[in-house]
């Protein structure tokens, strides 16, 4: 049991996901004395990362933007490691694979034009049209003339002037915008599918245009060593003690929070920043949004085939031939995932997974890498029934953190989906706790660029 004298805190934070480490971190370096409660065994949430002989296995294997990030203005974060897949995303399509959508500097709309029109012209290996028959998925020179300008434009409008534009499902927006069908199909369903989970495009169009800017201003990534390194530094940056794992909230008010075990905890101030069905289980009423379920499925071989077919890129699916949205060699992105000699291959399934969902996978891999999977090793099914926040329209990516005076809630459910979105909110949740209780946050609100790894 803890002492008494070590559950008076100014502020209680219910859950040691991203969210809430991020806010503590934020708190406490404003002075303001905090205590984060997790019921796990340990902090991370959804950010988790599970070690199987030397393998290093993302259980929601979410792919990060290095453009626009809020992992760069996340105090903690400034020594967090990414690695890059390889620039633009490769496609299959009618038996051959492309490369499409090359990241270009913000601005650069004759940057996107001359990466997208490269999609039909360059041999294989280059920026790449490999396998027989069929065309490029962007369509032909005019089509990807539009894309490419497309793509640029979007890199360059600021954030408040694509959220101030018209709502609509993502994929009326993008058929009322005059893209053409396949260029939807070959190209941005696939592309948004793995940045959304949303096969299906039902997504708010300023979503998906948030998403896609950033693609279009930097590039893919994925933290070295697996998701968990980022609540791992998180966690490291707040002073000792101020994590508790294995303590099981009951009941939260704005100066007290009950739990299971270990007493009661007063304080000025409460903030949920647990998933959103948890959140609303303490606070009766608070909305739960829909979530898109992911399951990833993670192989490994020691057959250089796939590393060969797809290298560092993250590969899509453009004819939903199978159940696999994006996979990739993800040892080859970042090594310390797999011990020397074997590849880990990391494959992403959006929706519900069919019932033998590695047979599937592994039928689907071996078109999409052209290559047996007979042989592969599975590591591990992970299966997350609320992966990612469902951003259907009417979508507001600022829902408010303050639900009264002292108590707060933050977590990707209240703003953008994935890591980025929590870690935003906790800025906000952290921003509005510090302002109700008079104190002020120190140091720059921003850090220096995230180091990413060659």
């Amino acid at each position: 049991m803890l002492e008494p004298a070590n559950r008076q805190v100014d502020v209680v934070v219910v859950g040691a996901g991203v969210a809430g480490l991020a806010a503590a971190h934020r708190l406490t370096s404003a002075g303001v004395t905090t205590v984060v409660l997790e019921a796990a065994p340990c902090a991370g949430g959804r950010m988790a990362t599970e070690k199987v002989d030397g393998f290093r296995l993302d259980r929601v294997g979410q792919v990060l933007s290095t453009s626009g990030t809020e992992l760069g203005r996340t105090p903690g974060l400034g020594s967090l490691p990414l690695r890059p897949y390889a620039p633009g995303v490769l496609l299959h399509r009618d038996g051959r694979t492309h490369r499409a959508g090359a990241p270009v500097n913000a601005g650069s709309a004759r940057g996107a034009l001359h990466a997208v029109r490269a999609l039909a012209s360059a041999p294989r290996g280059g920026t790449a049209v490999s396998g027989r028959g069929g065309t490029a998925p962007a369509g032909g020179a005019m089509d990807q003339a539009r894309l490419g300008a497309a793509l640029g434009r979007l890199a360059a409008t600021p954030v408040d002037r694509l959220l101030a534009r018209p709502e609509l499902p993502a994929a009326e927006a993008l058929a009322a915008r005059g893209i053409p069908a396949r260029t939807v199909a070959g190209f941005l369903r696939p592309l948004l599918a793995a940045l959304l989970s949303d096969p299906a495009l039902t997504s708010s169009s300023r979503a998906a245009d948030l998403a896609l800017r950033a693609f279009a201003g930097g590039g893919l990534c994925v933290p070295e060593g697996g998701a968990e390194a980022v609540p791992e530094l998180l966690a490291r940056a707040l002073p000792p003690g101020t994590v508790r794992t294995g303590v099981r909230v009951t009941s939260v008010s704005t100066t007290a929070v009950a739990t299971a075990d270990h007493g009661e905890f007063h304080c000025r101030a409460v903030l949920l920043a647990t998933d959103a069905r948890a959140a609303a289980v303490l606070l009766p009423g608070l909305r739960v949004p829909d979530f898109h379920p992911v399951t990833v499925v993670h192989h490994t071989t020691d057959d250089p085939a796939p590393a060969f077919a797809a290298g560092r890129s993250l590969l899509l699916d453009a004819d939903r031939g199978g159940p696999v949205a994006h996979t990739a060699v993800v040892s080859a992105v970042d090594p310390s995932r797999a011990p020397a000699g074997r590849l880990l291959i990391s494959s992403t399934v959006l929706g519900t997974p069919p019932d033998d969902v590695d047979t599937a996978v592994r039928t689907h891999l071996s078109r999409l890498y052209g290559t047996s999977t007979r042989r592969w090793e599975t590591l591990a099914v992970h299966h997350t029934r609320d992966a990612v926040p469902a951003l259907r329209p009417p979508y507001d990516p600022h829902r408010p953190v303050r639900l009264l005076a002292g108590l707060y809630v933050c977590g990707d459910h209240r703003d953008t989906g994935g890591p980025d979105g929590a870690l935003h909110s906790a800025r906000r949740a952290a921003a509005a706790i510090l302002s109700d209780l008079g104190a002020h946050a120190s140091g720059p609100e921003t850090e220096a660029p995230l180091p990413r790894a060659a």
